[in-house]
């Protein structure tokens, strides 16, 4: 059975909140959001260019990104076109972030629980803990992109796909 965790986001004033958590729709529309952002930082491209290229409002697409609506398969098809992956290459992609993000919050989970640890040093856990898992995720996406040779760091060895 999934347990629902309480987000913690910031209010205007920059107090920390607890935020409802997701729902399973709310997560995929989430990863979507977060692919097409940034396929679209990757390929250089501004929310306005990006609105050229698909023939939809650069206001539909802040909102796609943001999580905020579903997109349609044709919007979707647009999007992928003009970033250059396949409707097939976005959904996968989508479906592995949200794989990662349900381990992350078992991981997070597992730390909350733990009886040994101080509230304090539960905090710093997580804190370091996100940190590694941000600059993981960020170099997972870099890495994603269908069609393109990146030139390897020196002594650096292939992915293997899993």
């Amino acid at each position: 059975m999934d347990r629902l965790v309480l987000r913690v986001g910031r209010d205007m004033s920059g107090e920390q909140v607890e935020r409802p958590p997701l729902s399973p729709w709310e997560q995929q529309r989430a990863g979507m959001g977060a692919l097409i952002r940034h396929q679209r930082e990757l390929a250089n491209m501004s929310l306005r260019q990006l609105s050229q290229a698909t023939q939809v409002s650069n206001a539909y697409l802040s909102q796609l990104e943001r999580g905020m609506h579903d997109p349609t398969v044709r919007v979707l098809l647009q999007i992928g076109d003009a970033l250059h992956l396949s409707l097939e290459e976005m959904l996968d992609k989508t479906k592995a972030v949200e794989v990662a993000e349900a381990s992350v919050l078992q991981v997070e989970e597992a730390i909350a629980a733990d009886s040994i640890l101080t509230d304090e040093e539960k905090r710093v856990l997580l804190i370091v803990y996100r940190s590694y898992v941000s600059s993981h995720a960020e170099r997972d996406l870099a890495a994603y992109r269908p069609g393109v040779v990146r030139p390897m760091a020196a002594g650096a060895r292939p992915a293997i796909p899993t």
